[in-house]
């Protein structure tokens, strides 16, 4: 085995993100001499314009919506007016310098990770790059030029991970001023005064919710029954219920058929005739892999009709020597996953032992207020009969903790197998549940019973409590 950790294999990554960042370390770590090609910054998009920036942004509007909640808790402001009594302020937010602050965020991000790359002995370039064959990268400066001293990598092994872009609809064509992708809003200096948010998906749920905390006039355009499509229907129904208490407009069954910039905004077009006038509107309706002109097919690579790379369970294309992770391989769009698949792909590249990736493991978060975790398998999953379980319910208003911290919405939610009582899976509806379903997702992933998971001490008071509450509440009698 030793020999394996010996070889100098030739790895080149194409693409910096999570999937191409993970891969380039894990190659680094086993010994093999590892190059990337990134055109943009090492963390790629998910870290300079859509993970780290999008959820600093919500961090701000959590932070302003908490100063708004706060006179439920007892908390006042105010300041003395001219008259010498006091009068409450309002609560005013600078878009300018949240957006400064979160591309300086990002930025430092990706010079943080760039730097654990050199420091772990990574060749970087920086460039556009297309395979040439099954083992080779073309890297060109951009516009036809070269890179200087890097024009080809060659390699034993490549590993795609050149992510996704924004989709755009033929008539709703985004000009970085009215008509905004989620890339483009940062560059916005105020607050929209009325925000016409266009898909109801996770993507047009998280920036509905931050900007309408930030004090914009949100309206979501959502083509479905219900907002988050096809995600938890009672999470998805808690989520919605707040969004409508808290003043947004959500269009349910209405589908955007076009957006266009009038003299001082913009106006959308549904398919049903009616109209909605904003000042902006942001185009949230899904992403596409950024695999055209890279000479993939060239090189023996499958593609799905969607372009997406298709790859086995370790992330292998139809070629043996070519790798693709991330949302460019269609699997989960998650940063994690795509993290995951980087190191699995060049573990088993390089001969070291490898866990295929376990899909219904895979935690997965919603960054709205309040926010929606998951892991496991669904409730409909269990209601259809693809899965063996019980549904067990408990609202976080019981929840000592929650009562004292102003919490009204929310649910912890365990699935557990019909007989055993093993975990299969849950859903977490509560401030900051992205922390609280890890408990779950350890009792997923190790297979623990809902004995095993009540029999944890929680802290009292604690909204972690919920969690062995509702595993204490499906006691399996032996």
């Amino acid at each position: 085995m030793a020999d394996i950790f010996e070889r100098k294999q030739r790895i080149a990554v194409l693409g910096g993100g999570p999937g191409g960042y993970e891969a380039a370390l894990a190659g680094a770590q086993l010994g093999a001499e590892v190059t990337i090609v990134e055109r943009a910054g090492v963390g790629g998009s998910a870290v300079l314009t859509d993970v780290v920036p999008s959820k600093t942004l919500i961090s701000t509007a959590e932070a302003a919506n908490a100063i708004g909640e706060a006179a439920d808790l007892g908390v006042q402001f105010s300041i003395r007016g001219e008259s010498g009594r006091a009068v409450r302020p309002d609560v005013t937010v600078n878009l300018a310098a949240v957006n400064a602050r979160l591309l300086g965020l990002a930025r430092q991000q990706s010079e943080d990770m760039k730097a654990n790359l050199i420091k772990a002995g990574v060749r970087l370039i920086t460039g556009d790059g297309r395979l040439d064959g099954p083992q080779k990268i073309v890297v060109s400066a951009g516009k036809g030029k070269a890179a200087k001293d890097f024009d080809e990598v060659e390699a034993d092994t490549i590993v795609v991970a050149v992510g996704s872009s924004p989709r755009v609809l033929p008539t709703a064509q985004p000009d970085g001023e009215r008509i905004l992708t989620w890339k483009q809003l940062y560059q916005l200096d105020t607050t929209p005064e009325r925000l016409i948010v266009v898909g109801s998906g996770v993507t047009g749920a998280e920036f509905a919710s931050a900007y309408h905390a930030l004090g914009s006039e949100v309206t979501l355009i959502s083509s479905r029954d219900q907002v988050l499509p096809g995600e938890d229907a009672d999470a998805a129904a808690v989520i919605e219920d707040v969004f409508r208490r808290r003043g947004m407009h959500v269009l349910a069954k209405s589908r955007a058929q076009s957006v266009e910039r009038t003299e001082d905004g913009v106006i959308a077009t549904l398919a049903d005739g009616r109209t909605v006038e904003g000042t902006h509107c942001l185009l949230a309706v899904g992403a596409i892999p950024n695999t055209a002109d890279l000479g993939l097919e060239e090189a023996g690579i499958q593609l799905s009709d969607g372009g997406y790379i298709r790859v086995n369970r370790v992330s292998r294309t139809s070629m043996p020597s070519v790798y693709a992770v991330g949302d460019c391989s269609g699997v989960l769009p998650l940063a994690s996953v795509a993290s995951m698949q980087g190191r699995t792909a060049v573990f088993h590249a390089m001969g070291d032992a490898v866990n295929p990736i376990e899909l219904r493991n895979v935690t997965s978060n919603i960054f709205t207020q309040p926010e929606i975790a998951t892991v496991g398998w669904s409730q409909k999953q269990i209601e259809e009969g693809i899965a063996q379980g019980e549904i067990y319910k408990l609202p976080l208003s019981s929840n000592p903790r929650a009562k004292m911290m102003g919490i009204r919405d929310g649910f912890v939610k365990l699935f557990a197998r019909t007989g055993s009582g093993t975990v299969i899976g849950g859903v977490v509806v509560a401030p900051k549940a992205s922390e609280l379903i890890l408990p779950i997702a350890l009792a997923v992933e190790h297979r623990l019973t809902v004995d095993e998971l009540a029999g944890a001490f929680s802290v009292y008071p604690s909204l972690s409590g919920s969690v062995t509450d509702a595993a204490r509440a499906m006691h399996i009698v032996r």
